[in-house]
C-alpha cells in the first residue's frame, strides 16, 4: 500500500485566460522556502485547470496565452530539489476552453439544455463523460505530461469525476447500445455509474502504461460505496471535505470512518479559506484549521490544506503563516499517527450503500454519529463488504432494508454472538411488508395511526433521562411517524406508545402544532429479544433532523443494554471527543482527546474560533494496564491504575487536541 505524506498543500490554480502575467513573479527558491517554512512536504501543482488552461509547454492549443514561464516544470524541479512531493492536477469534469471550442462536448440534461452556467452567467460548464472525443483529449493531454516529465511524475489528482446530465447525443447512443431506457431514472443513474467507472479504468490504464509507481486519485468530493467497484484504479484516497464550503463538520468524520475500511491510505482535504474554494485573501481561524487537521490525525488520515496560487505565481505569506502554525504541530505529532489501526467495537451501517441516503451524509447516519461521538463510543461506518467480526454491536439506522444476502449476513453475525440495534424500516424486506429476520423482536403491522405520538420508556431505558434534564417522569413527543408493530414471541417491551386525542386536521386541531397525549395505547415503541433491540420510530434520523436530546438519550440507553462495558468512559461534557488508535508495530495505544466546539454564530457556516480547555479529565479505558502512560509529544508522565477491567488515567489538560499514549 502506498503511504502518503502527512503535510500536503492542494494548490489550486484556476486562472482566467483574460489575466496577464501568469507566473511572472514565480521564484523557485522563494516558492520552496515558503513551503518549507510552513512544514509542507507535498504540494499538488497544476497542469490543466477548470478554465481549460495548461501551465507548461505543450503541443495543445490550450496553453495559457499569458504564461510567462514553463511554470509546472519549474515548480516540480524546485520541489524535488527540496525533497517535497509534487503530484500533478488535471481537471476532467470541467474545462471551459473545450466547452467553448466544442459545445457539443458539454453534458445535456433531459430537457436538452447544456449543463452549467447560462450565457450571461459566470461559471463553468460540465463536460460529458460519454463524449469519446473529449475523453480522448483528456487522456492524450495526460499522456503528454507523462512523456514530458517521465519519472519526475509523483502522481496525479484528477478532478470533478462525476456525471450529471446524461441526455446528450453521446449518452443517447449509450442507452441504445446498452439496451437501457433513457426515461427511466434508475437507468440514468446506472449510466452515470457506467460512464464514471469506464473513465477511471481507462485513465488509470493509460497512466500505468507509462508509469507504474506514481499515485492516482480521481476526485468527486466524497468517498461513496461506488468507489468499491473500481478501487483498484486508486493508489490512495483523498477525502475532500471543506466544512465552510458546503460539506459541514460532520461530513469528514463520518465518511472517513467508511473510507478507512477500503484498505488504502487516506488523506483529509480541507482548505485555509474562511468560505469555500478559490477565495483569495480569505483565512479561516487558526482553531478551525487545527481542529480539521488534528481530527484527520485522530481518524488515521494524513492532512491536506487547500490554497489558491495568485496568477503571478507568488505564494501568499499570510496563508503559510497560518498553515505553518498547524503543520508544525502535525510534524511533531506524526510519529504517533502513522501506521495506525482504529480500535472499534460498533459498526454503523452506511445508508448510502443501499441507495437510500437522503444527503451526502444521510440524516439517520448523522443522528447516530452524533450520539456515538458525544458518548465517546468507538465505531466505523460499514456496509455488506466489511467483515463484521470485530464489532460487538451493529447499528442499522432507520432505513436498512434486507435482501436475502444482507439478512443472511445479519443472521450469521448474530449467531456468532453479535448484537443489533435497529429502528423503523431496518430489517424489513425492500417492499416494506414484513421483517426478513425472525430475530427482530417485532412483527410488522403497518403505520402507526397518530403523528406525532409519544414514547414512554420503561425501566433502565428511562434511566437518567429525567434527571439529566431536571424534570419529572414524562412521556416524550415523537415528531416523525413510526411503524405499528406487535411484539414477537418472547420479546420484552422497553417502551410503550401514548396516543394523542386525534391527529391535527382541518376538522379538529389543538393549539399551535399538535394534540396533547390522551392515553397509553396498545402499541409497543421499543422491543428487545435476546441481543436485538428495535425502535418503531426513526429514532436516529429524528435526532439528526430535529435534535431532540431525548432521542439521543433513549437510544444510548438501549445501546447500553447491548454494550454495558464500552471501550471508553469519560467523565466530561459531550463536547469532548475521544478516538482510540493502535500502533501494533510500536506496541502502543494512542488515544486522541479533542475539545473544539464548532459554532454557527452567524448565518454563515460553522467555524471554531475559541479553544476552551478542559482540566483533570478522568478517563477509563477497557484494556490491560500499560507499562507506561504519557502525553505526546511533550512526554508528560501519568499514573495509570487498573480495576474491573478498566485502566483509569486522569488527563491533566485537554487544550484543543491531546494525545494520551499507552505502551503495552
Amino acid at each position: 500500500m502506498f503511504k502518503l505524506r502527512f503535510r500536503q498543500i492542494h494548490l489550486d490554480f484556476h486562472t482566467s485566460e483574460k489575466i496577464p502575467g501568469i507566473g511572472s513573479e514565480f521564484n523557485a527558491d522563494e516558492f520552496v522556502d515558503t513551503l518549507k517554512h510552513a512544514h509542507v512536504d507535498s504540494v499538488t501543482v497544476f497542469s490543466r485547470c477548470h478554465h481549460g488552461m495548461i501551465y507548461h509547454d505543450t503541443r495543445f492549443p490550450a496553453k495559457h496565452p499569458y504564461l510567462t514561464c514553463n511554470l509546472l516544470a519549474e515548480q516540480i524541479e524546485a520541489c524535488h530539489k527540496a525533497g517535497i512531493r509534487a503530484p500533478i492536477y488535471i481537471t476532467v469534469g470541467l474545462d471551459e476552453y473545450m466547452a467553448r471550442e466544442h459545445p457539443e462536448w458539454i453534458e445535456v440534461d433531459e430537457s436538452g439544455r447544456p449543463c452549467g452556467a447560462g450565457p450571461l452567467e459566470a461559471g463553468w460548464h460540465k463536460m460529458d463523460f460519454a463524449c469519446e472525443p473529449y475523453m480522448d483529449y483528456v487522456i492524450e493531454q495526460t499522456e503528454e505530461v507523462l512523456d514530458m516529465f517521465g519519472a519526475e511524475v509523483d502522481g496525479f489528482f484528477f478532478d470533478i469525476i462525476g456525471a450529471g446530465g446524461v441526455h446528450s447525443k453521446w449518452c443517447m447512443a449509450e442507452y441504445v447500445r446498452l439496451g437501457m431506457d433513457p426515461t427511466d431514472p434508475a437507468a440514468q443513474n446506472a449510466l452515470r455509474g457506467i460512464l464514471v467507472d469506464r473513465y477511471r479504468e481507462r485513465m488509470s490504464a493509460a497512466v500505468r502504461a507509462k508509469n507504474k509507481d506514481c499515485t492516482i486519485f480521481h476526485n468527486s468530493g466524497h468517498i461513496s460505496p461506488d468507489f468499491r467497484r473500481t478501487i483498484d484504479t486508486y493508489s490512495h484516497l483523498e477525502l475532500e471535505s471543506l466544512p465552510s464550503g458546503g460539506w459541514g463538520y460532520a461530513h469528514f468524520p463520518v465518511t472517513m470512518r467508511y473510507a478507512r475500511g477500503m484498505g488504502l491510505d487516506c488523506m483529509a482535504m480541507t482548505g485555509k479559506f474562511s468560505k469555500t474554494w478559490g477565495h483569495f485573501n480569505s483565512y479561516k481561524p487558526l482553531a478551525s484549521l487545527e481542529y480539521e487537521c488534528f481530527n484527520a490525525l485522530a481518524l488515521g488520515a494524513k492532512c491536506s490544506v487547500g490554497d489558491q496560487l495568485h496568477p503571478r505565481g507568488k505564494l501568499d505569506p499570510a496563508t503559510y503563516d497560518l498553515i505553518g502554525a498547524v503543520y508544525k504541530s502535525v510534524e511533531e505529532k506524526e510519529q504517533w499517527c502513522d501506521d495506525v489501526e482504529p480500535l472499534v467495537e460498533i459498526g454503523l451501517y452506511n445508508t448510502e450503500a443501499i441507495g437510500r441516503a437522503d444527503d451526502r451524509v444521510d440524516s439517520g447516519v448523522l443522528g447516530a454519529y452524533r450520539m456515538l461521538l458525544e458518548s465517546r463510543h468507538q465505531f466505523d461506518l460499514v456496509d455488506d463488504e466489511n467483515d463484521w467480526g470485530k464489532y460487538r454491536v451493529i447499528i442499522l439506522p432507520d432505513k436498512i432494508v434486507m435482501d436475502e444476502a444482507r439478512a443472511a449476513k445479519v443472521r450469521g453475525y448474530l449467531n456468532r454472538g453479535g448484537a443489533i440495534l435497529c429502528s423503523h424500516e431496518s430489517g424489513l424486506d425492500p417492499e416494506l411488508t414484513e421483517f426478513m429476520l425472525d430475530e427482530i423482536p417485532a412483527r410488522y403491522v403497518g403505520q402507526l395511526p397518530y403523528n406525532p405520538d409519544f414514547l414512554s420508556p420503561k425501566g433502565d431505558l428511562a434511566k437518567g433521562i429525567c434527571d439529566a434534564q431536571g424534570i419529572a417522569d414524562a412521556v416524550y413527543a415523537m415528531y416523525e411517524r413510526g411503524l405499528k408493530v406487535k411484539a414477537a414471541p418472547d420479546a420484552e417491551v422497553l417502551a410503550s406508545i401514548w396516543e394523542p386525542y386525534f391527529n391535527r386536521t382541518y376538522e379538529h386541531f389543538c393549539s399551535h402544532f399538535h394534540t396533547p397525549p390522551d392515553k397509553e395505547g396498545p402499541d409497543p415503541g421499543v422491543l428487545q429479544k435476546g441481543s436485538v433491540i428495535y425502535f418503531a420510530h426513526p429514532i436516529f434520523g429524528s435526532f439528526g433532523r430535529h435534535g431532540v436530546v431525548f432521542y439521543k438519550q433513549v437510544a444510548l440507553n438501549a445501546l447500553r443494554r447491548l454494550l454495558p462495558d464500552p471501550l471508553v468512559i469519560a467523565d466530561a461534557p459531550g463536547t469532548l471527543h475521544v478516538t482510540w488508535n493502535r500502533q501494533p508495530e510500536k506496541k502502543r495505544s494512542v488515544v486522541h482527546l479533542m475539545h473544539y466546539i464548532p459554532e454557527k454564530r452567524t448565518q454563515a457556516a460553522e467555524y471554531v474560533e475559541d479553544v476552551i480547555p478542559l482540566f483533570n479529565v478522568p478517563l477509563k479505558l477497557r484494556m490491560v494496564k500499560p507499562t507506561r502512560a504519557y502525553i505526546a509529544p511533550c512526554g508528560g508522565e501519568l499514573q495509570a491504575t487498573q480495576a474491573d477491567g478498566y485502566v483509569s488515567v486522569t488527563v491533566p489538560e485537554v487544550r484543543g487536541h491531546t494525545m494520551l499514549v499507552l505502551d503495552d
